[in-house]
């Protein structure tokens, strides 16, 4: 369907659809809410009548709303427990999980060689922070976020945290029940004691400590923001500093120990847009700070120095290096040299190099041209630059010293590849421009996620052990497929396969088919050992590369954003057409899964293609893309998406909300739409409103369920419980439609 044909269809839509709050058929004994009557509202949009019939539950405070939402999470929950089988899947997923290896991430090396990275046991709920005094020594759990001493609670999660490069002190925030808004602690690592009272209104603060440990950069929420409308409430963001020594930071004793150093008002110079994420920060071995301008969800940012002086002064005037038009996606110094990632001409990435004492971007050396793989992130250490560069799905590490950039002019220099001991995507973790070598995780579609170092006096890399292995670190007897599939015009579409070796190709294996498709974000390989439960029943995990992701560089991003965004689920049904046409599956037993912005891949592929599927989950997902601005950071998603502001753009996302595709006469899959009450990404009256419409065509006959968890937000912070019942809940849902038969519900 074009994008003017989407327009017209609207249109009589609104003219001749009739809305109806029909009471849906009891589902194991258990009556479904039907929908909140609708109201008759009719939005403009550039001279286009929209009807929004359930526009009033954005209203989430109201009573009636709230009653109704719960009434359907109550009924979903109850058919969910009336599954036979999903007592026995959640079982086994338990035992999968109890034999599992510790979750491990975030790593960081402090100065003394000592490392602190989050980790998650097989018998805890949630992430705690540990540390070894060096890679061989014990570990030692120095937070817990569910302590009260540490200003948690049952509830509580970490959203970020970094300890100093001393290692005595550790800077955290944490959040209760998914929100993702919380409060800022430091404490004293070796006795645990608070060193300032916690800093409410932060949301990912950032930290980012000055060398000596003395203060720390962190970023904070506006004053009163909890008053504003929701949709400004995470905008003009302040980067604060933060003095916790004074003794060591003599130079501005007339200063608060808590000060405002940077904002859009602060420094025009930078044009920070209202929707900006500044990230100030020291550079190392220098008098200078630096400040990484990120502008919402798109890849570019900007780079300015400024003396460290002025910067804590609050005076600083900035000196631009690069800006949004220049088309860097990373940045790191290092030495006297300035290493930027851009895609400015080269699509798949090339790496600049300019001196630090003169950061003149017309003068930027050529140092890593783009080749055929896709360079996916840069660091920089003492020693060297280090980048990894994607090929297909996997992802490789590769070395360049300091000496050997820098005096590079014309000639690119080759490229040195770090070897480690397992195969898989490598992820860069930690560089620091005072210590040599990096560390990194290594993870696979079969392979367990692991830490390992990199030292340029070893080899190769080496494992590092942390936390505990598992009987599931690598799935034997499962494989991992890579295929290209032609799309709808001929474009060759990755799309990763995961299975039980040796499984047959006879069109009845149950597959989820699961796709993402939005802000240059790849589908990397990772292991959630919960899957071997579905891949044990025969089931097929198939990953859909599509685009408006990142898997083959920035062009593929740019061909499914705006107005290109009809690739993305068109994508996703060439890849659903050609699993059923080569025999892995049929379309009673293929069901479509994506979350957040992948809500629009799910939804508009099965409203395309309702035959295709037997079952769709969107989870959090952005199902009204015409409203999605008055979301918090909702202005963020406008280089994406677009604005309804823009009459070029309003065609486009028209035809990418799921919410205004729907009409009479559409059969669509049986869906279960998932939410955490408390998300501040995506609102949860995305959710309701499509189960809204959707459930009140008269052509719907398939079960259309709520899935809320009231103690959950977008999905970051979940307990190991929560994930667990989600997944057996998807699971569940769709062995249900698949006509599996200890999976049909059964009435009392």
């Amino acid at each position: 369907m074009t994008l003017t044909a989407a327009v017209a269809l609207i249109a009589l839509f609104a003219t001749t659809m009739t809305i109806s709050s029909r009471a849906a058929p009891p589902i194991a004994g258990i009556d479904v809410p039907p929908p909140l009557p609708p109201v008759e509202l009719v939005d403009r949009y550039w001279g286009q009548a929209i009807p929004d019939p359930w526009q009033h539950l954005e209203n989430l405070r109201d009573p009636v709303v709230q009653s109704w939402l719960r009434g359907q999470a109550h009924a979903t929950q109850e058919i969910l427990n009336r599954i036979p089988g999903r007592a026995a899947l959640m079982k086994r997923v338990q035992e999968i999980d109890g034999e599992a290896s510790s979750q491990v991430g975030g790593l960081v090396r402090v100065a003394n060689g000592g490392l602190f990275y989050m980790r998650r046991n097989p018998d805890e709920e949630q992430f705690k922070i540990a540390r070894r005094s060096g890679p061989e020594a014990a570990e030692e759990v120095v937070l817990d976020p569910r302590s009260a001493a540490h200003g948690g609670g049952p509830k509580a999660a970490l959203m970020d945290w970094q300890p100093s490069p001393d290692g005595r002190r550790l800077a955290y925030s944490l959040q209760v029940a998914g929100a993702e808004l919380g409060t800022l602690h430091v404490i004293d690592v070796a006795t645990g004691r608070a060193l300032m009272a916690p800093t409410q209104g932060v949301r990912y603060p950032t930290v980012s400590w000055r060398g000596d440990s003395s203060g720390f950069f962190y970023t904070r929420l506006r004053d009163g923001y909890a008053a504003m409308p929701r949709a400004e409430r995470q905008l003009h963001l302040q980067r604060h500093y933060r003095v916790l020594d004074r003794a060591l930071d003599r130079t501005l004793d007339t200063e608060p120990d808590d000060r405002i150093v940077l904002s859009a008002s602060r420094a025009p110079e930078l044009q920070m847009p209202e929707y900006a994420h500044p990230g100030v920060f020291e550079v190392p071995g220098t008098e200078l700070a630096a400040v990484w301008v990120g502008h919402g969800v798109e890849p570019f940012g900007a780079l300015a120095l400024a003396p460290m002086k002025d910067v804590l002064a609050g005076s600083a005037r900035w000196h631009r290096v690069v800006g949004r038009a220049d088309e860097v996606t990373a940045a790191a110094i290092a030495g006297d040299g300035i290493y930027l990632l851009s895609t400015r001409n080269a699509p798949r990435g090339q790496v600049l190099r300019l001196p630090l004492d003169a950061p003149d971007l017309a003068s930027a050396t050529v140092l890593v041209p783009q080749s055929e793989g896709v360079i996916v992130a840069i660091a920089a250490a003492r020693d060297a630059l280090y980048l990894t560069r994607r090929e297909g799905v996997q992802a490789a590490l590769y070395r360049l010293p300091h000496d050997i950039a820098a005096a590079t002019t014309r000639s690119q220099p080759k490229l040195h590849a770090v070897a480690f001991p397992a195969q898989g995507r490598v992820i860069l973790r930690h560089s620091h421009a005072l210590q040599d070598g990096v560390l990194v995780m290594i993870s696979g579609w079969t392979l367990a996620s692991r830490g390992y170092a990199y030292e340029p006096a070893q080899g190769e890399g080496r494992a590092l052990r942390l936390g505990r292995e598992g009987r599931f670190d690598v799935l034997a007897g499962y494989v991992a497929r890579e295929v290209m599939v032609s799309g709808h015009d001929g474009a060759k579409i990755p799309m990763s396969l995961v299975m039980r070796e040796g499984l047959p190709r006879d069109g009845r294996n149950p597959t989820m088919l699961f796709g993402y498709g939005a802000y240059g974000i790849p589908n990397d390989p990772m292991l959630n050992p919960q899957v071997l439960a579905w891949l044990e029943r025969g089931g097929i995990f198939a990953v859909a590369h599509v685009r408006g992701g990142g898997s083959l560089g920035r062009e593929w991003h740019e061909a499914g954003k705006k107005q290109t965004k009809p690739n993305t689920w068109k994508d996703a049904i060439s890849l659903a057409q050609w699993l059923v046409d080569e025999r892995w599956t049929q379309p009673a037993r293929l069901g479509i899964w994506g979350g957040s912005a992948g809500g629009i891949l799910v939804g508009r592929a099965i409203i395309e293609r309702p035959d295709l599927f037997a079952a769709a989950v969107p989870a959090v997902g952005v199902m009204d893309t015409l409203r999605a601005e008055r979301m918090p950071g909702g202005s963020a998603n406008v280089p994406e998406f677009g604005t309804v502001a823009n009459e070029q753009d309003f065609p486009a996302l028209l035809a990418m909300s799921s919410y205004h595709q729907l009409r009479e006469g559409l059969r669509l899959p049986a869906v279960m739409l998932i939410h955490g009450v408390n998300d501040n990404r995506v609102d949860l009256w995305q959710s309701a409103k499509f189960a809204s419409r959707l459930a009140s065509l008269a052509s719907t006959n398939q079960p259309v369920l709520l899935n809320l968890d009231y103690d959950a937000g977008h999905g970051q912070g979940s307990t190991r419980a929560q994930s667990r019942q989600q997944m057996v809940d998807i699971w569940s849902f769709m062995l249900w439609q698949f006509g599996v038969m200890e999976f049909q519900p059964k009435a009392p």
